[in-house]
């Protein structure tokens, strides 16, 4: 049986993507990705924001790339897919490098838009760039940022935050018995880092509280059909963080773990006999050997870690791989991935953003994509 051409068109990943807030870099960066024909290959993208704002970056980048004669930009405008969403607020009062309420109200409708179009059926993913939390409070928006928008929109209750990140070659420095400095260049270890937060953006005082036994369950379960689901991981190993330094120093440094972690993680284990489930792994010396493994040296690693609060887990993330990881909202009824990374106003408008976790976000949006469709 042949297949037409539209058919095979039609099978490839349908991505929206969000440029975020305008005033920061979200435009450069999707524009920047889209010149490279490894994001672009085998997928139906379309960008949603302001046209107008997008044509004016894409004629700024190309004025840069003319003046400093490089090949930045190699995408060509009339190839670009764009939904032009309207919005309350005038294109004049949004400048590069300055977030307000306008262009918090302006990412705040594209994003709405994005949601409303994907749960309609006409993509399957959205790739968000960096939105403003603080723009969009001054747009009268209250969400702790644009996963709980998702997660509202979508009808979902239990959803979580999953960094991820492939290891790239890497260059490190070696010093000899000499005393004297080599740098030597890692082979690619092919190590993915998958961190997943058990609570995102709250105070660190509310983090004891907020931890119980129930939340941690159903962001396993999560975590668990993630792995199975999105990366083809029947039998996932994991690492569980404890909460307290050396994990509570058997009671000496904090008592949660001995009072309902550890026994949490015993009755998961029986629940759970096909899953390697470890811990209370203490904090500090949990991410050593991930570390050791994005450098392309032999560690024992696990398929993902569950930290028990942001900064836990996204303190590492960042170290290892800020340009390279990627948010990805679990628990959703479509796929959704971000740079991990923000809207960098400081840097917005003088073309010199890197695009390298925005195509990392595309790419891994069609992995997904296409592991959930087999």
């Amino acid at each position: 049986m042949k297949i037409s051409a539209t058919e095979i068109e039609n099978t490839n990943p349908r991505l929206g993507l969000t440029i975020g807030d305008p005033g920061g870099i979200g435009p450069e960066i999707i524009l920047k990705a889209l010149a490279d024909p490894t994001v672009t290959e085998n997928c139906d993208l379309t960008i949603i924001g302001s046209h107008r704002i997008l044509q004016q970056t894409y004629q700024k980048l190309s004025q840069l790339s003319k003046k400093t004669q490089s090949q930045q930009l190699l995408v060509k405008w009339e190839n670009l897919k764009i939904l032009d969403v309207e919005f309350n607020g005038k294109l004049e009062n949004i400048f590069p490098g300055k977030g307000n309420a306008v262009s918090g109200e302006a990412s705040f409708c594209f994003m709405e838009t994005a949601i409303a179009q994907t749960l309609a059926g006409k993509f399957q993913g959205i790739v968000t760039a960096p939105i403003s939390k603080t723009c969009w409070q001054m747009a009268g928006h209250k969400y702790p940022g644009q996963t709980e928008l998702l997660a509202e929109k979508a009808g979902v209750k239990k959803f979580g935050m999953l960094f991820f990140a492939r290891s790239p070659h890497s260059n490190f420095v070696l010093r000899s018995l000499l005393g004297m400095l080599f740098f030597a260049r890692s082979p690619h270890s092919n190590f993915v880092l998958r961190s997943l937060l058990a609570t995102t953006h709250i105070p660190l005082c509310q983090v004891p509280k907020a931890l119980t036994p129930e939340l941690l369950s159903w962001k396993l379960e999560l975590l668990i059909e993630s792995l199975q689901k999105d990366f083809g991981i029947s039998r996932p190993k994991i690492a569980v963080a404890g909460l307290n330094p050396h994990s509570g120093e058997n009671g000496q440094l904090g008592t949660e773990e001995q009072n309902w972690l550890i026994p949490w993680l015993d009755k998961q284990r029986d629940r759970r006999p096909d899953i390697q489930l470890d811990g209370p792994v203490p904090p500090d010396t949990m991410w050593v050997k991930p570390g050791q493994a994005w450098l392309g040296l032999p560690a024992k690693t696990y398929d993902a870690y569950l930290a028990l609060y942001h900064d836990q887990g996204l303190i590492p993330v960042k170290l290892m791989a800020f340009d390279l990881a990627v948010n990805t909202t679990i628990g959703l009824p479509f796929v959704r991935t971000s740079p991990d990374h923000g809207t960098a106003f400081d840097i917005a408008g003088q073309g010199i953003a890197d695009a390298t976790s925005m195509k990392a976000a595309i790419k891994l949006a069609k992995e997904l994509i296409l592991q959930r469709s087999y």
